[in-house]
């Protein structure tokens, strides 16, 4: 259960809220791509341990960071853009050197060199290629040399997939979700990575199956998915949004993936 308070995007009908946001009113607390399999396996390539300065970008329900805080980091701090969002993560955080703070993850105001794990899952697939940048630099800026930056995110498979299939794709994301998608290819996210002075260490890859039955059961637990499923069925502008992403997600089910990377800064910085 996440700690009580105002939801994101509550204020909005169920037919103009962002998606990740509906689904999250519905009860959804794993909002993630790749569904928890995938960011166990972040969390494990980052290697987080005692000594480490952890910084999350975009925390949502602070399901990952409760996986995070586990590991008993020196510091913790994450970076939310909507108040009522970090509001709910601060309820999760106790005790000193645990915070979250509203601001930007592209512009944290954040020291350099103050950490040596940065992540965000589900958030870089979000932004246009000139904010993805950004946000990819703010993380080397954030962290020290030899610090290790983990991304949980969508992507497009293969990595030749057609220019129009995937324009094609990304507005009928953006169009169901109410929020504009741009996914990359595994080459692509790679490049990113590299561009902004990073080596990948890690790389792994699952289904896109954030809505399929047996996903909700694995990532939610049986209570968790019999709730989302009570939700779903009492609220008839949310269920036709989310059949509606459904649909979207199967009709492009052979060039939907998530994928993790996590890489290391490298001293010499971008070419």
């Amino acid at each position: 259960m996440i700690a009580s308070g105002t939801m994101p995007g509550e204020a909005l009908k169920a037919e103009k809220m962002p998606g990740h946001w509906l689904l999250a009113r519905l009860g959804k607390r794993v909002l993630r791509p790749g569904g928890r399999p995938l960011t166990y396996r972040m969390i494990e390539a980052l290697n987080i341990g005692p000594t480490d300065a952890v910084i999350e970008f975009a925390p949502g329900l602070g399901e990952t960071a409760r996986l995070t805080l586990s590991k008993k980091p020196a510091s913790y701090t994450a970076v939310e853009r909507d108040k009522d969002a970090a509001a709910l993560v601060q309820k999760l955080l106790q005790g000193p050197e645990r915070r979250c703070v509203v601001g930007l993850a592209e512009e944290t105001g954040l020291p350099d060199a103050s950490a040596t794990v940065v992540y965000g899952e589900a958030m870089l697939s979000m932004q246009t290629p000139q904010q993805k940048s950004r946000i990819v630099r703010e993380a080397y800026r954030l962290l020290r040399p030899g610090g290790r930056y983990g991304i949980h995110e969508l992507c497009l498979i293969p990595n030749d997939l057609a220019e129009t299939t995937k324009l094609e794709i990304q507005n009928d994301l953006s169009t169901v979700i109410h929020h504009g998608t741009r996914p990359l290819t595994i080459a692509e996210w790679q490049g990113l990575l590299e561009a902004e002075g990073f080596s990948v260490q890690t790389e792994a890859q699952a289904p896109m199956h954030l809505l399929e039955p047996w996903r909700i059961i694995q990532d939610e637990g049986l209570f968790g998915a019999l709730r989302f499923a009570f939700n779903f069925l009492c609220n008839r502008d949310a269920r036709r949004r989310v059949l509606g992403m459904r649909r979207v997600f199967h009709r492009y089910r052979d060039h939907l993936a998530a994928v993790v990377f996590v890489a290391q800064k490298q001293e010499a910085g971008p070419q």
